[in-house]
């Protein structure tokens, strides 16, 4: 059967828009007179051209980039010679995706020259850009680099030159990439119809996520039938929104977007399981419910097409994720341990989040976090024998039918959750516990937050698996010590559970250490981020952070449905450091962001001191999206209403996977 490939748009009023505002666009009141096409050149690219004629022309001089946060774009890169009485150049892309490069060797720019001025400078000699066309519904957009200071005088002028010189002139619009290119758009000539990111994205009906290719059986469900019942490794599932967690599948079809941060794109993303947005995706994939499909995620575009039971066997046989080998727990570590006196070599003792806390705490400029304390893994290893949970693990680890039948595990894993959690712990080790928490930070709320020796893990993020619980001393409604073994007990979850068998993780060897700080009380914002640009890769790429940011205590990981947070590309190593908001928060008034340009500066101060303190660790990047940490922040208000920057977490990023060979 063939395979169904996707549209990726729906619902298109764009040209309608473009229409109202004066029709004859750029190309028609630039030059008097309608652009005349000359022959159409189907041939390969050639370095220049000085006019696109037809789709043939634009497609050869074009490429795609790796990655995209609109889907379905290609790209052309223009360069027009201000000494050149404004000679227009659409290069090949593909031999020159960098504007420098192609000045260099066909413009005779010099090579010993600082070619940057040439995105800044009032006098510039070249006027930058690009025509990029979003294929599905035939836009094409005229933009800038979000870093360009060009004077609206400058976008007009090579707007208008641009028009006159494509066939597609008199459709061609302004697409600011910045907030100052938004701000400067609304004093543009009629003539130069304008299209925001937002316009762009109410578009669109296809959200990659995790890129990928897989083989599952279909199944169709609600968040609530998936959160009541069982869904298998081998199945892909389609759901009408987004889950705030879910357990091992084969691929993920949600009807809701999702943040590219969310905890279950997070989880695909370790699992090198494909992950995509899809508007109607249950009627969609109706056809195919019940049945083995292959599912590919890409970049600009998905497919799905029938196979039989048999291809699917072999195919997971032949893509059997490869083990994650962990460290098992470090019981020598006897007592509780200050923040300050861990680090990255100590996993085995304090587990993957506190290791990467205390990490934190070294970096000596620009990081703001809070001081801690651990209670190691070797507490919950002897709560666990004091209590004959360890046994009791063993029994269900050895059961065949706990192994093999999903259902029944959910529920075992449940009772044992349960049991584990209404057990006190040693009364001995509550009351250090309490003395610590006094001593460090007073008669305050604290968290216990998880940390195990299986998350946070370079290859193996697990985030969101394990839970987090809040206490505060001498109250009896938010005691110590049920805190404590709410946190332990959450090892036992049936997410992680699933998760750790995936990856081939021993059961046996999992622990789990209580990262104790003050709880977050005063927050205005919080938030998360990726310490790179995911949608324009290195070296070549343009360097940037994603970020998240949402107002209050208002998660960005698992949002309620139909808030949005603000999704941005922060360009903090250029001049001006200009933001791209992909999509802006539901919680703010129109207009509006969530950070400040200091407040988002600050993040970016702490993300570039992040991203070079864990090179080190990590290995040197190979361009600045080798490795990226996935970093967790809020923004707190102190005395006399000062806000800051604290980071909550940092930890390696799964990454956005890909399409193999």
């Amino acid at each position: 059967m063939a395979p169904r490939v996707s549209s990726r748009w729906i619902g298109w009023t764009l040209a309608v828009s473009v229409a109202a505002c004066g029709g004859a666009g750029g190309g028609g009141d630039a030059g008097g007179e309608d652009f005349v096409p000359g022959p159409c050149d189907e041939g390969p690219a050639v370095p220049f051209r000085s006019t696109l004629d037809c789709l043939a022309e634009f497609e050869a001089q074009s490429a795609r980039p790796l990655d995209a946060s609109l889907p379905g774009a290609r790209t052309v890169k223009t360069v027009i010679d201000t000494t050149r009485d404004d000679a227009v150049y659409f290069q090949d892309t593909g031999r020159y995706p960098l504007h420098r490069t192609f000045a260099v060797e066909q413009l005779g720019w010099p090579p010993v020259l600082d070619f940057t001025m040439q995105y800044y400078s009032a006098t510039r000699r070249f006027l930058l850009g690009a025509i990029t066309h979003l294929e599905g519904p035939g836009v094409w957009m005229y933009e800038l680099a979000p870093y360009d200071t060009a004077t609206p005088e400058m976008i007009v002028r090579s707007f208008r030159r641009l028009a006159a010189s494509a066939w597609f002139g008199r459709e061609l619009v302004f697409h600011p990439t910045s907030g100052r290119q938004e701000e400067l758009a609304g004093g543009l000539p009629d003539d130069i119809p304008v299209v925001t990111t937002d316009e762009l994205y109410e578009g669109i009906d296809y959200q990659p996520l995790n890129l990928g290719e897989t083989i599952g059986q279909v199944r169709l469900l609600t968040v609530t039938e998936l959160q009541a019942g069982y869904v298998s490794p081998r199945e892909i599932a389609v759901l009408d929104r987004v889950p705030n967690d879910i357990s091992v599948v084969a691929g993920v079809v949600t009807e809701e977007f999702q943040t590219p941060l969310s905890h279950v794109n997070v989880l695909s993303q370790q699992r090198g399981t494909p992950n995509m947005g899809l508007r109607n995706a249950r009627a969609l994939f109706a056809d195919d419910a019940g049945g083995w499909v292959r599912l590919t995620v890409g970049a600009f575009d998905w497919s799905v097409e029938r196979v039989t039971e048999a291809e699917a066997d072999a195919w997971w046989e032949a893509h059997r994720p490869a083990p994650v080998a962990i460290q098992p727990p470090d019981l020598s570590v006897t007592s509780l341990v200050e923040i300050d006196d861990v680090g990255l070599d100590d996993v085995a003792a304090v587990g993957g989040k506190a290791a990467h806390f205390g990490e934190l705490r070294n970096i000596a400029e620009g990081v703001v976090v809070r001081d801690a304390f651990v209670v190691p893994v070797s507490f919950y290893v002897q709560f666990a024998r004091d209590h004959g949970f360890d046994a009791r693990i063993d029994a269900l680890l050895a059961d065949e039918t706990f192994r093999s039948d999903g259902a029944y595990r959910r529920a075992r894993l449940a009772e044992l959750q349960t049991a584990m959690a209404r057990t006190p712990p040693d009364p001995t080790l509550v009351a250090a516990v309490e003395a610590r928490i006094l001593e460090k930070f007073g008669d305050v709320r604290v968290k216990f937050r998880s940390s195990t020796n299986a998350e946070d893990l370079q290859g193996h993020s697990g985030a969101g698996l394990y839970d987090s619980e809040g206490a505060r001393v001498g109250d009896p409604a938010d005691p110590v010590g049920p805190a404590m073994t709410a946190v332990w007990a959450s090892l036992w979850s049936f997410q992680a559970f699933e998760e750790r068998s995936y990856v081939g993780i021993d059961h046996h060897d999992v622990a789990m250490a209580l990262l104790v700080c003050a709880a977050y009380t005063d927050e205005a914002a919080n938030g998360v981020a990726i310490s790179a640009n995911p949608f324009d890769p290195g070296p070549t790429g343009e360097d940037g952070f994603y970020v998240n940011a949402q107002v209050g205590e208002a998660s960005v990981v698992s949002p309620e449905p139909g808030v949005t947070a603000d999704q941005l590309i922060y360009f903090f190593y250029h001049p001006g450091q200009p933001a791209t908001y992909l999509v802006h928060s539901s919680l703010v008034p129109a207009g509006s962001t969530v950070l400040s340009a200091a407040e988002l500066s600050q993040l970016g101060t702490a993300l570039d001191a992040i991203r070079r303190h864990f090179d080190a660790f990590y290995g040197p990047p190979a361009g600045f999206a080798a490795l990226p940490m996935d970093v967790e922040w809020k923004l707190t208000t102190g005395a006399g209403g000062a806000r800051r920057i604290e980071v909550k977490q940092a930890r390696p990023w799964p990454g956005r996977g890909g399409i193999g060979p």
